[in-house]
């Protein structure tokens, strides 16, 4: 990939900026996300830039202010949403108050067909709109080139310079044309090479890999999952023996993973060790109730381990991580932009400065269904490749409220039927991805004759592209049944089963 043939955006805290560099990704275009306001980034370095939304207003009292200085009029500009807001009130135009909130489907009642942004795109195409300002007078120099029914301008360019606005988000599937669109803008206007592939990812990032670490070696915490087996793979393709391998048991992994993920790579050519510090973490956990907190305590325990582990290796240096681009995203809010951190990662933040390793994450860049294309370039199994997302934390995200070893072992019982159902019914290969969760709470029931007092125990099972939305997954009333039926009857301590029908968002996939 070359440096020029990728696409900056300027996030103003958006919750559909990451869907923004998720579709421009699945044009073959590679694309960053930065705040508007970051110092992080040579513009440059790109041939095109995306403004995005925003939650705030261009004529309230938090303006957010990019410099555009290196950009309109010298790079082609895509302003959605607050975007376009901001080049039309701070340009000459002026924005103000709708008479009522836009939101949800509209459809365009004018296009240009003169404006290259809306090639072959037409009226009548549907649109999603979010926002609560609209643009009363557009900004000078430039010309409306598209409408709904209830927005005049829901698009406009300025005259002789590649600088478009648009009031509605094409980025978001419910645009029925929004691919489309952005395609016109990154492939027609900018120029782009469409030459973001697994193939180029792979052959840039192991020349990367070698000439960043050289000879040194390199350990890895391997959970037997998708992320970390590819950034595995690709390590071992760059440096080969001077990789160093580490499975931790943690105490809180799925029944009898421990050994099964040990076994699966035996035949895969990686060297790799078996650490059980499930002890270690249970400790940590002991009393702890806060999700965050929980999150952290294991955190700790992870690079515990893995410096003790570190230095029985002689003379290694760096530490790789699975770490994907929505943990990134999720974790430290875009780079401490606007958006809102969401959760924190174990695997994300770097290390204390008592652990002398460095941190190389050959996948941070690029999402869940990206890193599955990445392995299948590598050959890694398809078995593999198609395993279902498990939580670095594990099952300690999963039990909420504190984590003991009795309720481990429980949620590992419910968890294996609920997995082992979705595989027998041949449903999941259809669920993105699927678990259980412990709740807090205690429900009466009725055994023989008996009454019970037991825990209640939550199904969820999702849909979804890369994580960073999801939909849940409409299973058989009979698959459910029957798996609540074989939980109760085998599972001692719980009496009651319910089905999460939550999507992301606004709930997130993990409970905690």
């Amino acid at each position: 990939m070359r440096m020029q043939e990728k696409v900056l955006i300027l996030d103003f805290g958006s919750q559909f900026t990451q869907l923004i560099a998720r579709r421009i990704r699945e044009l073959n275009i590679f694309s960053e996300i930065f705040p508007y306001n970051s110092k992080n980034f040579n513009v440059a370095d790109y041939k095109a830039v995306i403004l995005s939304g925003s939650p705030n207003s261009v004529t309230g009292d938090k303006v957010l202010h990019p410099d555009l200085s290196k950009i309109k009029g010298q790079k082609p500009l895509l302003a959605i949403c607050y975007g376009a807001q901001y080049l039309a009130q701070f340009f000459g135009g002026k924005v103000g108050n709708s008479n009522s909130r836009e939101y949800g489907r509209a459809n365009l009642t004018y296009v240009d067909a003169t404006c290259p942004l809306f090639y072959d795109v037409h009226e009548g195409s549907q649109v999603w709109m979010s926002h609560s300002d609209t643009i009363i007078e557009l900004p000078k120099n430039s010309k409306r080139t598209a409408s709904t029914e209830d927005v005049k301008n829901a698009g406009f360019r300025f005259i002789d310079e590649d600088t478009y606005g648009i009031q509605f988000h094409p980025e978001v599937y419910h645009s029925t044309d929004g691919k489309k669109i952005l395609e016109n803008f990154l492939v027609r206007i900018a120029k782009i090479k469409q030459e973001w592939t697994p193939d180029a990812f792979v052959e840039k990032t192991v020349n990367e890999l070698q000439n960043t670490i050289g000879k040194d070696k390199v350990v890895l915490g391997l959970s037997g999952g998708v992320d970390s087996t590819v950034a595995a793979v690709l390590l071992d393709k760059a440096i080969g023996k001077n990789l160093y391998c580490i499975f931790v048991n943690n105490g809180l992994l799925r029944k009898n993973e421990f050994q099964s993920v040990l076994e699966q790579y035996k035949h895969m050519g990686l060297n790799v060790k078996g650490v059980d510090a499930s002890a270690r973490f249970l400790s940590a956990l002991k009393g702890i109730e806060d999700p965050e907190m929980k999150r952290k305590a294991i955190g700790k325990v992870f690079i515990d381990v893995f410096d003790d582990e570190a230095h029985r290796i002689e003379d290694v240096k760096w530490l790789a991580q699975g770490t994907i681009y929505p943990d990134v995203i999720e974790s430290v809010s875009v780079d401490g932009g606007p958006s809102a951190t969401i959760k924190s990662h174990h695997n994300v933040g770097g290390l204390p400065d008592f652990m002398k390793l460095k941190i190389v994450e050959p996948l941070k860049m690029i999402f869940k269904d990206e890193v599955r294309r990445v392995g299948k370039t590598l050959g890694i199994d398809t078995n593999l490749l198609e395993r279902h997302p498990f939580p670095g934390p594990g099952l300690g995200i999963r039990i909420l409220g504190e984590v003991t070893e009795e309720k481990v072992k429980m949620l590992q019982e419910v968890d294996a039927i609920f997995i082992e159902g979705l595989k027998n019914r041949k449903l999941y290969d259809k669920v993105w991805q699927a678990g259980a969760m412990l709740l807090p709470v205690n429900s009466v029931g009725v055994m023989g004759d008996e009454r019970t007092y037991e825990k209640v125990v939550a199904l969820r099972a999702v849909s979804s592209t890369d994580g960073m939305t999801a939909d849940w997954v409409d299973l058989p009333y009979a698959f459910l049944q029957e798996v609540s039926n074989k939980i109760i009857n085998n599972v001692k301590g719980v009496n009651r089963v319910v089905y999460d029908i939550s999507s992301k968002p606004p709930a997130t996939i993990e409970w905690e």
